[in-house]
């Protein structure tokens, strides 16, 4: 069906917004941890113009460039833009407007960010309009905002500092529930990112980056699903890539917990009706079918409830009604027990 797998990270940020390393830089540490691709996301209120020129294969790398709309609050991941668009003085509605009118795609980022308490005052850019429509998906997992939730203190900060993936919460329930219940309505496609930025810490005599692009990259990515491969045009690449993320062809993977890759979430019905995450149909009874590349705990969600779980390297269930069915995967870590690993997008079966 979709036979070829390439693995992305979204959500970076350069020397152009509040990064610390320039493009090329980082795509040469994104060439180091295995990716096929990345997605900046600089702010928009930080630049003058989207650098589309800097786009291009680096190496075996394809860098896509995006914006980060929004300041204070309403983040709006956005890719496959032609031109700038500058948050102020638009409504968040009209953000997503401006995106759709570009033929771009676009994200809610952070929606139900909590900040850090330590050093931040637990300040968080939250979504707080969610009467919006018209976005393609949800961010439901970002590393930084989930990483720097629980360092409360100094002491915080070292523990999480030393055990970074180990100690990493899983998406926020809060925006697990609120991706159900849109994609009840429709198809609302899920990814994560690293929002990585590479910026030293400053503190009294300290000065140090505590989480580089070295580490970030390797860490909450996204795995997209291809029918042939990735073309080596530039432009045929976006669309590819691109078309993916719209459709919601991919799974979101902490490939440093475990690498992702080969993880299958897939429908067959009795009369031959095959479907793969991200896809839509009427309802027809038929079986669902998880593989993983290592054991982990299985949970299938239907409509935003755990109907299932599973230990191991697969399973199969038989679908009697339609639902909106999705999968969650951890995987045991010594010392740390189950740890977030795997989050699919849904099979929808109207």
């Amino acid at each position: 069906m979709y036979p070829f797998e390439y693995i992305g990270n979204l959500h970076i940020h350069s020397i152009y917004s509040d990064g610390g390393w320039n493009i090329p830089k980082i795509a040469q540490s994104a060439a180091a941890a295995g990716l096929d691709f990345i997605c900046l996301n600089d702010h928009d209120f930080m630049m003058d113009h989207l650098h589309l020129e800097e786009e291009g294969f680096y190496g075996q790398v394809l860098v896509l460039a995006g914006l980060e709309i929004g300041e204070r609050y309403h983040h709006y991941l956005s890719y496959n833009l032609k031109k700038m668009i500058k948050n102020d003085p638009l409504h968040p509605q009209e953000v997503i407007d401006q995106v759709n009118d570009q033929g771009g795609l676009g994200f809610l980022a952070h929606p139900f960010e909590k900040g850090m308490p330590f050093r931040e005052n637990s300040v968080a850019y939250t979504w707080n309009d969610l009467s919006v429509d018209g976005y393609t998906g949800i961010c439901i997992w970002n590393f930084m905002s989930r990483w720097k939730e629980r360092i409360k203190t100094v002491f915080h900060g070292l523990y999480m500092l030393a055990f970074k993936s180990q100690t990493l919460k899983p998406p926020d329930r809060e925006t697990l529930a609120f991706w159900d219940k849109m994609c009840q309505r429709k198809r609302v496609t899920a990814i994560g990112g690293s929002d990585a930025h590479g910026t030293p810490f400053r503190l009294g005599f300290l000065n140090f980056t505590p989480i580089s692009y070295d580490y970030l990259l390797n860490t909450i990515n996204v795995h997209i699903l291809l029918k042939e491969r990735m073309p080596k045009n530039i432009e045929d690449a976006k669309k590819a890539i691109y078309g993916a993320m719209r459709e919601g062809r991919l799974y979101i993977s902490h490939d440093r917990i475990c690498s992702g890759r080969g993880f299958k979430f897939t429908f067959v019905s009795r009369k031959g009706l095959e479907l793969i995450m991200g896809e839509e149909a009427d309802f027809e009874d038929g079986e669902l079918n998880i593989i993983l590349p290592r054991e982990g705990d299985i949970r299938l969600f239907k409509d935003g409830a755990l109907i299932e779980r599973y230990g191991g390297r697969g399973a199969s269930y038989p679908v009697l009604e339609r639902g909106v069915y999705r999968v969650e995967v951890y995987r045991r870590v010594p010392l740390f027990g189950l740890r977030p690993w795997i989050f699919s997008n849904p099979i929808y079966l109207r």
